[in-house]
């Protein structure tokens, strides 16, 4: 199991950000995340099943696209996320939906991401950090930050630590930082 250790912020200005990040780290690429969650069974976490179906475009222009289900267990401390996450991928992803929908699931919420993906490696770390410069259609631009580790004990505070130094670094308060979930934010709006 992977945890996630995660932070998002609200971006002003996507394009100077943009500008900022391929300076401080390496460029992988832009991307489309359409997510649709799935809800209906005992047993299954309150966040649900998240089938992701993504299209990623290299530097290099080659594209590759592919469908994968999570399921996670979230925790929100000091607006940082910490997920444990399951993840795998799945072909066709039309016979894994009509599997879910025989099996008493139904699909709810869905949302969008489009952005550019970055990778920051420390010094002395072991752990990379992703960030994601996003923008969810009717909440706007974010920042996601990411650290993936294998064991979350012992690690949490360092990871923080390095999330918030390199968000610093790239000239973003710590009060646009966003502890909600898209699903909470995208609720608030949709009513």
């Amino acid at each position: 199991m992977v945890t996630e250790i995660e932070l998002k912020a609200h971006v002003e200005n996507s394009e100077e950000l943009r500008l900022i990040l391929s300076k401080k780290a390496e460029y992988l690429g832009a991307f489309e995340k359409d997510d649709c969650y799935w809800f209906g069974i005992p047993g299954l976490p309150p966040s649900g099943l998240r089938i992701r179906r993504e299209k990623h475009r290299f530097p290099d222009g080659k594209e590759e696209t592919s469908t994968s289900v999570t399921y996670k267990k979230k925790e929100v401390r000091d607006g940082i996320e910490i997920n444990e996450e399951r993840e795998f991928d799945v072909s066709p992803a039309p016979a894994f939906e009509e599997f879910l929908r025989l099996a008493g699931l139904s699909p709810g919420l869905s949302k969008q991401k489009r952005g550019w993906a970055y990778s920051r490696t420390s010094p002395g770390s072991q752990e990379g950090i992703t960030a994601e410069l996003l923008e969810v259609p009717g909440l706007g631009w974010f920042l996601e930050l990411e650290i993936l580790v294998s064991n979350k004990k012992d690690v949490f505070n360092g990871a923080r630590n390095r999330l918030l130094d390199f968000l610093s670094e790239l000239g973003i308060e710590k009060d646009a930082i966003e502890s909600r979930y898209y699903a909470e934010m995208l609720k608030e709006l949709n009513g």
